[in-house]
Formats: C-alpha cells, structure tokens, sequence
C-alpha cells in the first residue's frame, strides 16, 4: 500500500525569502507569525524535523509595539555565572540600546530547541531601522494575519440566536415568586 502522506527530504524544498515590516506591529503577534513561517508550517508540505520553512528578513524592529505597560515591567534578566552577575534591564532600556536583540529573542523562544531550532536561527534577519542587506534575495512581502479587532464581524450561527433570546424574554409568571 502506498504511503499517503508526503514527507519532504532534506534540500527538497526551496527556501523563499520574505520581508516583514515590524512598524506598528505587536511584539508577540509578530513572534509567532515569524515562527510559524521560519518552521514551514504555513506549508502543505511541511515535515518535521526537515528544514521546510522560509527565510525571514524582519525591519523596523525599533518601531515595534508592546502593549499595556510591558515596556516599563517586562524585564530581560542576564546572569554571567559568577556571584552578582545577574544583569536586569527593562524592555525600555532594550529597546533604546538594541531593538534586534528584543526582536529575535521573542522569536527564538518560540521555535523548537536544539539542533534543528539552531539551524532555524539562521534564517532569521533582523534590522533596526528601514534597510536591509539582503536586496539580491529579492524577499517577497509577508503578509500577517489581521489583528484581531480588525476582523471582520460573524453572523452568529442558530445556537447563539437562540441564547440571545431566550435572555432577553421575559420570565413567566408561574416561574416566579411573588411576595404578597
């Protein structure tokens, strides 16, 4: 019986360079979009273990937002090994010294670890500011899922019309207890 499901070979596929442009755009919305396109797994014929996915080049990585107060209360905490080693910065302070770092981090996290997430590091371009120097891969546009107050509204289906209005009728009156 043949096997029914494709498993792709290392080197089968062809790696497509994309560009993101990080300006105006959640930390952590982008991390994961970013990580699901580094591992393949937008792709049909994604296979584990096997390097399926796409190289990313990531701009504007100082103009991208963080909501709430994170800025002032997310740490990055660092030890060197030694006794009073142990280094804390606020995102704030990371993100005025080296934006890429924050970036890269919040997307390595996110990726598998060991030897196929390490190949997986390689894939990834970061830059501050607009320019990047991988012009000659000719990168195509990354387009992002919609945010999601921006999505457009569903129809309720039966069983929420249904809930509706059976919350906004009124009580019977055997149903209730009246005080005489």
């Amino acid at each position: 019986m043949p096997r029914q499901t494709y498993i792709a070979k290392p080197g089968e596929i062809k790696t497509v360079w994309r560009h993101v442009d990080a300006e105006g755009k959640t930390l952590g919305r982008l991390a994961t979009e970013v990580a699901t396109v580094l591992m393949g797994k937008h792709r049909p014929e994604f296979t584990p273990g096997v390097l399926s996915g796409d190289a990313v080049i990531i701009t504007n990585a100082s103009k991208v937002v963080l909501s709430g107060r994170k800025l002032d209360q997310k740490t990055r905490r660092r030890w060197s090994g030694y006794p009073g080693g142990l280094k804390i910065r606020s995102y704030r302070q990371e993100m005025s010294s080296n934006p890429m770092r924050l970036v890269s981090e919040a997307i390595f996290r996110m990726i598998p670890k060991g030897r196929y997430g390490r190949s997986l590091h390689a894939r990834l371009r970061v830059f501050a500011g607009a320019a990047h120097t991988h012009a000659s891969q000719s990168p195509v546009d990354f387009e992002m899922m919609p945010e999601a107050h921006t999505m457009p509204e569903h129809k309720p289906n039966a069983a929420t019309q249904k809930a509706a209005r059976l919350k906004s009728a009124p009580r019977r009156a055997h149903c209730r207890t009246v005080a005489k």
